[in-house]
C-alpha cells in the first residue's frame, strides 16, 4: 500500500470505529451521527433542528464521552446574558490586598459546547457565540483569550414552538457548517429506545480517541485534492443560488430572496473532502458534493415571500440546483 492509501484506510477504519460506539447510544440516527462527525472532521459547527425528545442533546453527550473532550451545556432562556456564555471580569483582592480584575471564563470555554434551544435567547446573547464560532476566541476588554482546540458549536432548536423565540439572523446562521433536520424515528427504532431507556441496561459507551485524533482526521481531509471540473461544479452550485446571477434557474430568480455567501462553498468542499475518504477514495467526485450539498446549503438560501406562500423550502431549491427537480439546471 502506498501513502494515500494507507491515509484512506486510517482515515475510514477510526471514522468508522468513532461512528458506531456513537451508534450504541444514539437509535436510528445513523444519517445524523454521520453528518455531525462529517462538520467536526471538517472543523465546522453544527445546527440540529427537530422536535424535542429526539435526542439530540444525548447525540452530543455521547460524542464528547467517545471522543474524551471537554463538554459544556447552555440551556438559552431569554434571560441569558452574553457574559453568562463567555464569561466576564469580576473583582477580587490579590496577595498584597489590592483590587484587580481577573478574567472568569464562561461555559464556551470547552472543546464541544451544546447550545441548547438557541432561538430562545435574545439577539444580543446569540451574536455573543459568533467571534467563538468564527474566530476561535473570545474578547472581553482589550484581551482576547484563544478556545481550545478541537473546538466545536453544536446547537439545537425547536422547529414548532416559535412563541418566545428569536429566529437566528442570517449572519449568524452562516457561522454553521451544516444544518441538520433530524427526523421521528422509526416504529422498530423507536421500540429499541423506548426499551432502553426505561431498562436497567444502559449501553457501555467507550472513549476511543481523543481531541488530538481529531485534530489529525482533519489534516489528513484537508490534503485530499479536488479537480477543476468538480471544483466548478460547486461554485456554479453556490453562484445559481443567488437570483440576481445571469445563468440561475428561472425557480431560483422567481422564489429566492438571497442565495449562500461564499461559506457555503467553502463547507461543501471541505466536507466533500471527508465523504471521498469514507468511499475509499483519495479524490473528490460528483456525488461527494452531492451528498453534502443540501446540509451545507438549506441555511445559507433564504426564499422570498412568494416562495414561502408557494409551500416551497430552500431544500426544494437546492434539489433542482443538484438536478433533481423538474428543471435540472446543472449537469
Amino acid at each position: 500500500m502506498n501513502t494515500e492509501e494507507l491515509q484512506i484506510a486510517q482515515f475510514k477504519n477510526e471514522f468508522e470505529t468513532i461512528e458506531a460506539e456513537i451508534s450504541k447510544a444514539i437509535i436510528g440516527q445513523n444519517n445524523i451521527i454521520r453528518n455531525v462527525l462529517i462538520a467536526m472532521v471538517a472543523g465546522g459547527n453544527v445546527l440540529l433542528e427537530g422536535l424535542p425528545g429526539l435526542g439530540k442533546t444525548q447525540l452530543i453527550k455521547t460524542i464528547g464521552t467517545v471522543m474524551d473532550l471537554k463538554f459544556s451545556r447552555i440551556q438559552f432562556t431569554p434571560d441569558l446574558m452574553p457574559a453568562d456564555v463567555t464569561g466576564t471580569n469580576i473583582l477580587i483582592k490579590n496577595k498584597e490586598g489590592e483590587s484587580q480584575f481577573q478574567f472568569q471564563k464562561g461555559s464556551i470555554f470547552s472543546n464541544i459546547v451544546l447550545a441548547d434551544e438557541i432561538n430562545r435567547a435574545t439577539p444580543k446573547t446569540q451574536s455573543a457565540l459568533l467571534e467563538a464560532m468564527q474566530e476561535r476566541t473570545v474578547t472581553s476588554g482589550n484581551t482576547t483569550y484563544p478556545l481550545p482546540e478541537p473546538f466545536f458549536v453544536l446547537a439545537t432548536q425547536n422547529p414548532l414552538e416559535m412563541e418566545g423565540t428569536y429566529p437566528l439572523p442570517e449572519a449568524q446562521m452562516d457561522r454553521f457548517l451544516f444544518k441538520l433536520e433530524v427526523p421521528f424515528p422509526k416504529k422498530d427504532d423507536l421500540f429499541q429506545i423506548m426499551t432502553m431507556t426505561t431498562g436497567n441496561h444502559s449501553p457501555n459507551i467507550k472513549t476511543i480517541c481523543n481531541g488530538d485524533s481529531v485534530l489529525s482526521l482533519r489534516r489528513i481531509a484537508q490534503e485530499v485534492p479536488i479537480a477543476k471540473p468538480v471544483a466548478d461544479y460547486i461554485l456554479d452550485l453556490v453562484l445559481k443560488s443567488h437570483p440576481d446571477y445571469a445563468e440561475s434557474p428561472q425557480s431560483v430568480k422567481k422564489y429566492v430572496r438571497y442565495g449562500s455567501s461564499p461559506r457555503g462553498a467553502q463547507a461543501i468542499l471541505a466536507t466533500a473532502k471527508i465523504t471521498a475518504l469514507l468511499s475509499g477514495r483519495y479524490n473528490v467526485s460528483y456525488e461527494d458534493v452531492k451528498s453534502v450539498a443540501t446540509s451545507a446549503l438549506r441555511h445559507r438560501i433564504f426564499l422570498n415571500f412568494e416562495g414561502i406562500a408557494e409551500g416551497l423550502t430552500s431544500d426544494d431549491i437546492i434539489q433542482e440546483l443538484l438536478g433533481g427537480g423538474s428543471h435540472g439546471t446543472l449537469k
